[in-house]
């Protein structure tokens, strides 16, 4: 399989594990990976407000980030963000675990900066069999996912395939 074939693939495979019951998801991410002029076209509005007017290497890997926050299947926090706040949007994602984790919360954890936090909400995911998990685009945000934890390393693996980063919060 060729290098772009991979990506390609590796790209289907992470929206599909993150966005099952949403195939406009995988559509959305390949579009962007096949034609990102189009994409660009079509998406200019919430491309814009990202600063991205033209295809960048990372449009397909933006394009996840913004069709599952349009599904609330991801929460964006920004790099000083307050606990209580991250802890409002985790609860809204459709993707959070059926078991409530926040009971396990210290209350001196809701004073930790935005990083260390989320890094704690990761672990206390992970006591309930979900992970935490922040799809890199190298910016001062976290886009932030929530799956089975029994998935996160296949997440992590097909976004390196992909050429991007994912990192499960609180390992």
């Amino acid at each position: 399989m060729s290098g772009s074939a991979t990506v390609r693939t590796s790209l289907e495979a992470t929206a599909s594990l993150l966005a099952p019951a949403h195939p406009d998801v995988v559509e959305r991410v390949l579009y962007a990976h096949d034609d990102p002029e189009g994409y660009v076209r079509t998406h200019a509005s919430p491309l814009d407000d990202r600063g991205i007017h033209e295809p960048i290497a990372e449009l397909a890997w933006i394009a996840l980030v913004d069709a599952l926050y349009d599904h609330q299947l991801l929460a964006e926090f920004n790099w000083k963000e307050d606990p209580r706040e991250i802890r409002a949007r985790l609860r809204l994602l459709d993707s959070r675990p059926s078991v409530d984790p926040w009971v396990l919360f210290d209350a001196d954890e809701m004073s930790l900066p935005t990083y260390e936090f989320l890094a704690a909400c990761g672990r206390h995911y992970r006591d309930v069999g979900a992970a935490l998990a922040v799809l890199d685009i190298e910016s001062d945000c976290y886009p932030v996912v929530c799956l089975r934890a029994a998935r996160a390393e296949e997440l992590t693996a097909l976004a390196g395939r992909a050429g991007f980063t994912a990192r499960t919060l609180g390992v």
